[in-house]
């Protein structure tokens, strides 16, 4: 350790409080006689103000007026003399006035006393305050001179050496200025005792996280003090704790990861086997119900056999494009699919899905809008969005009623572009929402047997979505049901 904190403390301190004492001296140096003097030329010009006051409203005569001109003239040291136009004094706060006067009249025929040290500190057009020294008693003086509204001429008079103004005034004085010094002081030591505390309360923190395990925190600060003798040793136990620890948790985290892989994968299996038993069943029983009766000869006309054979087929069919559909599920569910980011022109994906099923939706006097002509650029797997875009349009042609409309919509937003696809129809109970998504759920088990669906096709695009790490939903609305998915459009 290099320095101790109590010998950084002491010299922080006597630095701080040494720095104030000589700013002070230096600032009593400079500006006090200068603060002083415009102390001394306020009160004159307050004394002024008052005096002019009077002479506008006529008051020189009255008792009040005479005795607040008194009271302004003995706390301020002044002295006060008015003639009128003719000369003729009108009013004076000092029985030999004589002096006033004299000073007056060489101000008015402008003959002041060359050998009088004269300095102007302000110049208006009713009167002018100077700073003059006397050349026989060299007495110092602020003197204002000039001209009432009521056209009296005036003088007012004060000593600067007032032994009685001057404590009043550097008592005031140096209560600012102590004031100032002691808020400065206050602060410079909470900048700098902050230096200290940060470490410390940082210190605090890195023993608070290190109860919970996490030895990832270390001490950051490069102090050659206590301090950072503290931090350093605290960063080594965290790394020889850490090192003795990691062992096991790598261990139990494994183990953890592989029970629930476990649990996850039993479960899946038993679902699978479930769904796929319950809706394999009725396919099953209509092909062998209608093979038996082939093989029977029930029908013996050809019209018939060819009926039973369509069945067969149909049935067959709707089987193998189920279990087709179970298998890219169970692929994506499990991560076993490569996600491939690309950018592609997410229109021309839907203009193309809607050309495909274009027959389909005239044979079902479906009315199409879609309107987008411009290119609109994604970044996601093409493959994959093409397959949320068939399931999504497939669904809303199996749905449409009414006024049968399916109305797909590109929507730009800040960093996604929102594509929805909404039919008319019966809007989907509002406590089902969210079992949409669910595999082999069915919403209307007749509707859904009717048009072959097997209630793969949303999870589907639920697996999807979540492969590619975007959103997806359903929205009802009083004419119908809108589903919606999103795709970045930036890189």
């Amino acid at each position: 350790m290099k320095r101790s904190i109590r010998k950084e403390m002491a010299m922080i301190f006597i630095g701080v409080m040494t720095g104030v004492l000589v700013l002070t001296w230096l600032v009593n140096a400079f500006f006090l006689e200068s603060y002083y003097i415009a102390e001394k030329q306020q009160q004159v010009i307050e004394a002024y103000e008052t005096l002019n006051q009077g002479a506008r409203e006529e008051q020189f005569m009255e008792e009040d007026f005479l005795t607040q001109l008194n009271n302004i003239a003995f706390t301020d040291n002044l002295s006060m003399l008015v003639i009128d136009t003719s000369g003729k004094v009108q009013l004076y706060t000092v029985r030999d006035f004589r002096t006033l006067k004299n000073i007056l009249y060489s101000y008015i025929f402008e003959t002041d006393n060359e050998a009088d040290d004269i300095q102007e500190l302000s110049v208006n057009n009713r009167y002018v305050i100077r700073q003059r020294i006397d050349q026989f008693s060299k007495a110092e003086y602020i003197e204002m001179l000039g001209t009432l509204d009521n056209g009296f001429s005036f003088v007012l008079q004060t000593a600067v050496e007032s032994i009685r103004d001057s404590v009043a005034v550097s008592n005031q004085f140096y209560t600012y200025i102590g004031i100032g010094a002691v808020l400065v002081s206050c602060l410079l030591i909470w900048l700098f005792t902050k230096r200290f505390t940060e470490p410390i309360l940082e210190l605090a923190e890195i023993s608070k996280r290190m109860t919970d395990l996490d030895f990832n925190a270390k001490f950051s600060g490069s102090q050659n003090n206590e301090i950072g003798f503290l931090g350093a040793h605290m960063n080594q136990m965290s790394e020889k704790l850490e090192q003795t620890i990691s062992v096991l948790k790598t261990v139990n985290n494994e183990l953890e990861r592989d029970i629930e892989q476990k649990n996850q994968i039993d479960e899946m299996r038993k679902e699978f086997l479930s769904n796929v038993s319950h809706e394999l069943k009725t396919p099953i029983a209509l092909i062998q119900g209608y093979a038996e009766g082939l093989k029977e000869c029930i029908n013996d006309d050809a019209e018939s056999r060819d009926f039973y054979c369509e069945v067969i087929m149909d049935e067959a069919s709707k089987m193998n494009t189920m279990v087709k559909k179970l298998l890219a599920l169970n692929q994506i569910e499990f991560g076993n699919h490569m996600v491939t980011m690309e950018r592609f022109d997410i229109a021309a994906l839907i203009r193309n899905v809607l050309s495909s099923t274009g027959i389909l939706m005239e044979q079902k006097g479906i009315q199409v809008h879609f309107h987008v002509q411009e290119p609109v650029y994604v970044w996601s797997d093409e493959f994959q969005i093409e397959e949320v875009v068939t399931n999504y349009v497939s669904n809303a042609v199996n749905h449409c009623a009414g006024e049968k409309i399916i109305d797909i919509r590109l929507e730009q937003q800040e960093e996604t572009v929102r594509v929805s696809v909404f039919n008319t129809g019966n809007p989907i109970p509002e406590e089902e929402l969210d079992k949409v998504w669910i595999k082999f759920y069915k919403i209307d088990k007749a509707r859904t047997r009717e048009y072959g669906g097997s209630g793969i096709g949303l999870s589907i695009v639920k697996a999807i979505m979540d492969s590619i790490n975007r959103e997806c939903g359903v929205k009802n609305y009083s004419n119908g049901v809108e589903f919606w998915f999103e795709v970045d459009s930036k890189a």
